[in-house]
């Protein structure tokens, strides 16, 4: 099967205190990857393995560090072919679950319930745990795999406006704030390249930390962040937005927007750019060193209907000499979107939250699993978009070729011959795709359930070759 192919090359290298553990992973991968959204029960179809399951994702001497490790690696490998400029997005998402004893898995927040009979606000805990991940993408948008990933959950949750009432954030150590999971993920995501200088880090408004960009210079590497403080900038006297005041506008870029209703309209943005010296923080200006980096504001002309009006601000140690610049630096930008189209896919595609897994340790394992599998989907849905043309054997066995060929007939304003595009299609068929003339290429929903319905017809079609046999 075309899955011991790809789960043999993301896990050759992982590295366990007992061969059984890299053993039992690799099995449990197939067996997910047979069945993406089902139980742990499903996949393993009979209970010696379900027990088996419980056990390894319950083991004290497994962690997401050692079932990661391998994919790490591939990715690096794939890094190192690409040679090309990529991009490494990262994000915070937080996976949410129904439990009687919140103490077991921890708690992401509060979440507002209701008035009490005095008109009070009633808040319950929202039980779960938090994943910051850093994927790498090219510059075509296809995922290469994770580069850093980060769990954790909460002992105690407070609101931003609750701390800034004892403490001034400034003053705190940037090592005993959350937010030094990005500075983490940074440095790993960079040390998986051979040349820092190729990789341009993407976060968004959360990621404007100044101690990021003095990492990022320091490891000779790259960042476009979008950006939510007005930092001190020039002499100390004035600030970023005082500068960008008197900055005329020196290009524009028309652009394609869907709003809530899925409308798509057409918006025009006004660009202006600047390399300014910025200044750290008052209360660290002793401990990090002033740099020079590029501003970029783009902001929609009028104010539109039915969204938010487009306001991007944009930092970067990366040079902006012209419009061609300015708007290959948006279009970086906007990929920032695809990580979170990843973890869709972990939540919609393999219902990481309808898991019942009764501890924290338990359900990050469960989850590590999960990020591996979500990459392969998406992969095999921006290969669709961004490589039509190669090979198909780079995803699919002969058998699975040749089922497809089978089950679905080519139509008349399909690919001709037998590209990796031709049996994509056909694979989001079998999910439910339409494949009409004019409907976008297939997406990730329809992959995944093509690929669950093609792991069922192919098994169906082994025994019943067997059975002929005898």
């Amino acid at each position: 099967m075309q899955s011991d192919r790809w789960i043999g090359s993301e896990l050759a290298r992982c590295k366990f205190k007992d061969e059984r553990h890299g053993k039992r992973l690799r099995k449990l991968l197939e067996q997910l990857s047979d069945k993406i959204g089902g139980s742990i029960p499903l996949a393993c179809q009979d209970w010696a393995n379900t027990k088996a399951a419980y056990r390894f994702f319950s083991n004290d001497r497994v962690s997401e560090r050692e079932i990661l490790a391998g994919h790490f690696q591939a990715t690096r490998d794939r890094l190192a072919a690409a040679d090309a400029l990529i991009l490494v997005l990262h994000d915070t998402t937080e996976f949410t679950f129904h439990r009687s004893e919140v103490g077991l898995v921890g708690m992401v927040g509060k979440s507002y319930m209701r008035k009490n009979k005095r008109g009070r606000p009633l808040h319950y805990t929202v039980c779960g745990i938090l994943m910051h991940s850093s994927l790498a993408v090219t510059t075509e948008g296809l995922p290469l795999g994770l580069t850093a990933v980060k769990f954790w959950t909460r002992d105690e949750f407070k609101g931003c406006n609750a701390l800034k009432k004892k403490i001034n954030p400034t003053r705190v150590p940037i090592e005993e704030k959350e937010s030094y999971r990005w500075l983490e993920n940074v440095k790993e995501a960079t040390a998986l390249f051979e040349e820092p200088r190729r990789c341009v880090h993407i976060g968004d408004r959360e990621s404007d930390i100044y101690e990021l960009f003095c990492i990022a210079q320091q490891a000779g590497t790259h960042f476009l962040l979008r950006t939510c403080v007005d930092r001190l900038a020039g002499d100390g006297n004035h600030t970023i937005a005082d500068e960008m005041k008197e900055v005329r506008v020196q290009g524009l870029h028309r652009i394609e927007v869907r709003d809530k209703k899925g409308e798509i309209s057409e918006a025009i943005l006004e660009i202006r750019y600047r390399r300014v010296r910025v200044l750290p923080p008052i209360g660290k200006q002793k401990q990090y060193p002033e740099l020079e980096l590029t501003v970029l504001h783009a902001q929609e002309r009028g104010a539109p209907k039915g969204r938010e009006r487009i306001d991007w601000k944009l930092i970067t140690n990366l040079p902006v000499q012209s419009r061609a610049d300015a708007i290959e630096k948006l279009e970086w930008y906007a990929m920032r979107w695809k990580i979170e189209t990843f973890h869709k896919i972990l939540k919609s595609g393999c219902k990481v939250e309808e898991s019942r897994l009764r501890t924290a340790e338990r359900l990050v394992n469960l989850v590590a699993v999960f990020c591996v599998l979500s990459w392969r989907v998406f992969w095999m849905t921006m290969m669709n978009r961004t490589s039509p043309e190669v090979s198909p054997g780079v995803a699919f066995t002969e058998l699975e070729l040749w089922l497809l060929d089978e089950l679905v007939q080519d139509t008349t304003h399909e690919h001709s011959g037998k590209s990796l595009t031709t049996y994509l299609t056909k694979l989001a068929r079998l999910g439910g795709y339409l494949a009409r003339a004019h409907d976008a290429p297939p997406g990730n929903t329809v992959m995944w359930r093509g690929l669950s319905r093609l792991t069922d017809i192919q098994l169906g079609a082994i025994i019943g070759a067997q059975l002929m046999g005898n």
